[in-house]
């Protein structure tokens, strides 16, 4: 080849590379946007990775069907990725706010078999188009290749400790769309010899450029207006950590405020203190002298200031894997009201790591565990109510303590509810089942555990309390037919409940299927 052959050649490889990045940040994003707004991560990552691939065999397969001006085909290809990528985010929380239901995971993944498809249509044309230019087939294919799956790590890394964490999900696509017009202007420039009436598919690249640019300033602030359309109540904080989109608001009629993490409540202040006090204060009441108390979840800092009521306690170990709501819950004065400073008092110690790790690497025995986790709504969460971490539980629980586990619904996820109840129970720990109504949440269920029986009327709770009476917490243990362990089927058998494992994680469809009607 002369040396404009090897030029032009390496431009393609070049604009390869750089697309597959896009391509493949589209891709992490859109399963993203499907875990933060449909839930259940794993699931929606499965989705997004099989349409995205299954696109990309549809577009390959449709880019014989070009057979001439192969370098204007690849550069309308990145307008259109571009464009349809670049709006995706901004889209798709429009059309959660304002669309019917359903409409957000068909647009959803609609856009994905679409940009997959556009993606799979590129490759092929880089290809052959450096075949044109001289380079043997077997060469152009695999420097195409290799530039491709380079481009596709470099990606996947940009998005997870670049893009996510510092431009959130809105402007980290309208940053690549941007990307994506810029190659398409680079190439229309080098290879302008080759194209027809270069200046006005120029002109179409400038202004979609533009238009992107203007998206990136201006599109997470509307998106932001889209957003609050979800939410009740006026946000008063939005952050996107590393592990979780965090909002807070609060109504201000009322003064009610409330924490979502991706986009579930965790807490509301009319009424957080019948969950906080029923997740405490059983146990504590429970162990005659509770000096070492650890926390799982709670990075809010409630449950802490219940805990705080003990004079006996000396040590209270706080574990929470977000250091970003643990930082909000130590500066934002709505939380601190609430919290009243908790994870500042001395007693405590906040650790940021998994919980699952952290019970593997611990040696400590606990008087008190207080379990304040996410529901189980995907696999990382769902081995936070394994037999596995129940077992790691007992083994750190001292001889005469007591666990304290929220365990979701009875009413709205009966199966759910006793299954985690089954599971705690499988590991020799004798349990005993609490329940009360939430108003912001709704009937919510609570399991106490401890190495020997459990007897609810024998319970003396000192601390001062706003809901909880020494008269009420025996009657929390008692459940309507609608919401007891024994759950019919539809044809009238009984469900027979199996502990839940890292190995048959089947609590995760379990909580689908309860929860999907609300």
């Amino acid at each position: 080849m002369n040396n404009e052959a090897v030029r032009k050649s390496n431009i393609i490889y070049w604009a390869s590379g750089i697309v597959s990045i896009c391509g493949i940040i589209f891709e992490v994003l859109f399963g993203a946007l499907g875990s933060y707004i449909l839930g259940d991560g794993v699931t929606q990552y499965t989705l997004t990775i099989s349409l995205f691939l299954t696109g990309m065999g549809i577009g390959a397969s449709l880019s014989e069907k070009v057979m001439k001006n192969l370098i204007l085909a690849f550069v309308w290809i990145e307008f259109s990725v571009g464009l349809i990528g670049g709006f995706s985010s901004f889209m798709m929380f429009g059309i959660t706010a304002f669309a019917p239901t359903g409409t957000d995971a068909f647009f959803l993944y609609f856009i994905t078999l679409l940009i997959g498809a556009l993606t799979g249509f590129e490759l092929p044309i880089l290809i052959r188009k450096a075949n044109d230019i001289g380079v043997q087939l077997n060469r152009s294919t695999a420097r195409v290749l290799f530039s491709d799956y380079a481009g596709g790590l470099i990606g996947g890394l940009l998005f997870a400790f670049l893009l996510r964490p510092q431009f959130g999900l809105v402007k980290s696509a309208f940053l690549v769309g941007c990307i994506n017009i810029i190659v398409a202007l680079v190439v229309v420039w080098l290879f302008r010899h080759e194209i027809r009436d270069v200046g006005i598919h120029a002109f179409f690249g400038v202004l979609f450029l533009l238009v992107l640019i203007i998206g990136i300033f201006f599109g997470e602030e509307a998106a932001f207006s889209f957003e609050q359309k979800i939410y009740k109540d006026p946000i008063m904080h939005m952050e996107e950590s590393n592990y979780q989109k965090i909002i807070l608001t609060e109504d201000h009629n009322t003064n009610d405020v409330r924490l979502y993490l991706n986009g579930s409540l965790q807490f509301s202040s009319a009424d957080e203190y019948r969950y906080h006090e029923l997740l405490v204060h059983p146990a504590m009441a429970y162990t005659e002298n509770p000096k070492n108390v650890l926390i799982l979840g709670g990075g809010d800092g409630i449950a802490a200031k219940e805990v705080l009521k003990y004079d006996e306690v000396e040590t209270i170990t706080l574990v929470d894997l977000d250091p970003a709501v643990v930082e909000l819950s130590n500066t934002n004065h709505l939380i601190l009201q609430l919290n009243e400073g908790s994870l500042e008092n001395e007693k405590v110690e906040v650790i940021n790591t998994d919980a699952f790790e952290f019970l593997e690497n611990s040696e400590e025995l606990y008087d008190v565990m207080i379990v304040d986790l996410p529901d189980p709504n995907d696999e990382s969460l769902n081995k936070l109510y394994t037999w596995e971490f129940y077992s790691l539980l007992r083994n750190h629980l001292s001889p005469d303590g007591a666990v304290m586990i929220q365990a979701t619904s009875p009413v709205f996820a009966t199966e759910v509810y006793w299954t985690i109840s089954e599971t705690i129970a499988s590991t020799g720990l004798y349990t005993e089942n609490f329940h009360a109504d939430i108003p912001s949440f709704g009937n919510w269920g609570f399991v106490m555990a401890s190495r020997e029986e459990i007897h609810a009327e024998e319970l003396s709770i000192e601390a001062p309390t706003k809901f909880l009476t020494n008269q009420l917490l025996p009657s929390l243990t008692y459940f309507g037919k609608d919401e007891d362990s024994e759950i019919e089927t539809e044809s009238g058998e009984i469900v027979e409940l199996k502990p839940n494992t890292l190995i048959d994680p089947h609590l995760i469809g379990i909580y689908e299927k309860s929860w999907e009607n609300y």
